[in-house]
């Protein structure tokens, strides 16, 4: 009915007739009451957006299973919790709640959070955790929709199992160094950055200079409750806190103080004492690059997401973040003077071990020693890094955590559903490239059939009995037959892609509209996710956003969510 509709509307214009008020009115009553909104399913496979490596595992292909734990279903989460239990020292949780209030002190928290906290003190808790950048003011959407799948899973978790307790957690990316990802946040295509000079880690940096970063944004945003909502949430997150870390907090605490987040700080002494151990395998054996080497090999069909180094771990104090590297006996710290013998080394990690900072190859090794995690939640380039380590953990005995890709989502707005429908577009349709699209419409909407299949595969049936009587003949004309059957091949190829082209005239109104609809929801020709700031959702839609999204997002689901606001 749609595309009927549609070609309905060609022909109307064509004949001028939407000049006539009854013919505009009754197409208008029409058009209201046949257009179907969009309501296709798009699977993380069929989008387009992910790599091999992630549809495999999401498709649990047998080549792989070698590479994860367990596969996050719901019945697969009470083996994770029995092996979890076994292998979690229970001493451990006093130490993580104790070091977790410590770095709520100055914060005021929800009854959910608190309440949270205290729970991890009992055994009968299990953390889902969901870790990212300190991006400037969340960054890009996917960071709400990373916390909103940690939390629902939480929630889905203590459905299936009332006897349990499931606590979600977002881990900061606090002893990052790639300040360059994580300063600038885009509001309506404008490009809000914090200029200034970092070399060490990003949750210790000083908030100096985000006053005027609060002025670049006060005069973009507009006027209106939600504007001053936004305005205040980020004075009071990033002008009002000292660093980073503490801005970060403030703000994700704000944003879901009401579903008992817990942020967490791996930049802390208390947390690394416990992970002394697994320090001093890796600087003594250099565990993690033997073992992930050994996985990489298995993965020579995709590409591998990050390569380790001989130690990988970093030496780490205000203002600096170098590499650890073991050269003729002894320990350097690269770009520095500082150089440490085997038995000073040991010395400084008991002493300071805040000093030691794993990298991207560590992290979650040091992560899951800390935490009574069962899951982690991240994006496909995450997981497709997770998939090489479980070799190194098996090597520390620690369990290694299921792993769940978090949720994907399309957001749009009203008038842009209702464009969709009028247009007769699926939302598979808006997820091909810019020239599929165009193609795929154009062939739709004309009155041709634009594939000249049929016709080549009658040429090659032509060609096969000349090249039988070459055959018979003289095979000297069998090159010759080839040649020819080239040529009109590309000739037909060439007469289709001309029919193509004048009809995409024809239709090139109803086409710009479908692009223009496309360009919206996908900035920058890649999903909406990675580029818009939840900022301008928040300024149109307020607490609906959020909202709407806790409400409807699926932990477990293998689909996109498209949410219409």
């Amino acid at each position: 009915m749609n595309l009927v509709l549609a070609k309905l509307t060609l022909f109307i214009k064509s004949q001028h007739l939407v000049k006539d008020v009854l013919v505009t009115k009754f197409f208008s009553i029409l058009a209201k009451n046949c257009f179907k909104m969009p309501n296709d399913k798009i699977t993380y496979q069929n989008s387009g957006y992910f790599s091999k490596l992630i549809v495999d595992y999401l498709d649990q292909k047998a080549e792989l299973k070698s590479l994860f734990n367990r596969f996050p279903t719901i019945e697969n989460f009470r083996d994770q919790m029995r092996e979890k239990k076994e292998n979690f020292p229970f001493e451990n949780r006093e130490i993580l709640a104790t070091e977790i209030e410590k770095q709520y002190v100055n914060f005021e928290i929800s009854e959910s959070t608190s309440h949270n906290i205290q729970l991890l003190k009992q055994s009968n808790t299990y953390t889902i955790t969901t870790g990212h950048q300190l991006n400037l003011f969340t960054g890009p959407l996917y960071f709400l929709y990373k916390i909103v799948t940690t939390i629902n899973l939480c929630k889905e978790l203590k459905i299936k199992y009332p006897s349990e307790n499931f606590v979600p957690v977002y881990w900061m990316a606090t002893e990052d160094h790639d300040f360059n990802e994580i300063n600038y946040f885009y509001f309506k295509d404008k490009k809000i950055s914090w200029n200034r000079e970092n070399n060490g880690p990003v949750g210790r940096l000083s908030t100096d200079g985000l006053a005027i970063v609060y002025e670049a944004f006060l005069k973009e945003i507009g006027i209106g409750n939600n504007a001053n909502y936004l305005l205040d949430l980020f004075k009071k997150s990033y002008v009002e806190n000292q660093n980073l870390s503490d801005a970060t907090r403030y703000l994700a605490n704000e944003l879901f103080k009401n579903e008992g987040l817990v942020v967490v700080d791996g930049d802390a002494k208390e947390l690394k004492k416990i992970f002394i151990p697994q320090l001093k395998e890796e600087l003594k054996n250099q565990t993690s690059f033997r073992k992930v080497n050994e996985t990489i090999s298995l993965l020579k069909e995709y590409t591998i997401q990050v390569n380790p180094r001989e130690i990988n771990l970093f030496y780490i104090q205000n203002g600096l973040r170098e590499r650890i590297v073991f050269e003729h006996g002894s320990y350097l710290i690269n770009n520095t003077k500082l150089k440490f013998t085997e038995q000073e080394l040991w010395v400084e990690l008991e002493n300071h071990p805040e000093n030691f900072s794993p990298n991207v190859i560590v992290r979650p090794l040091y992560q899951e020693v800390i935490l009574p995690n069962l899951c982690y939640i991240g994006g496909g380039g995450e997981i497709a890094y997770w998939l090489e380590l479980k070799s190194n953990f098996e090597a520390n005995n620690i369990t290694f955590p299921m792993l769940l890709l978090r949720n994907s989502v399309l957001l749009s707005t009203q008038k842009q559903t209702d464009k969709a429908a009028k247009l007769d577009l699926t939302w598979h349709d808006l997820f091909l490239n810019k020239e599929e699209l165009v193609n795929q419409k154009t062939k739709e909407y004309s009155e041709f059939t634009i594939d000249f299949s049929e016709q080549k595969e009658t040429l090659k049936k032509q060609f096969k009995a000349l090249y039988e009587i070459a055959n018979r003949t003289d095979k000297s004309f069998l090159g010759a037959v080839k040649a020819q059957e080239i040529k009109q091949l590309k000739g037909l190829d060439k007469l289709e892609k001309r029919l193509l082209k004048a009809e995409k005239k024809i239709y090139s109104e109803t086409l710009e509209r479908t692009t223009s609809l496309q360009k919206e929801l996908f900035p920058n020709n890649s999903l909406q996710e990675r580029y818009v700031n939840f900022s301008e959702y928040y300024f149109e839609f307020g607490n609906k956003l959020i909202e709407e999204l806790v409400k409807e997002l699926n932990p477990l689901s293998q689909e996109f969510k498209i949410i219409t606001l």
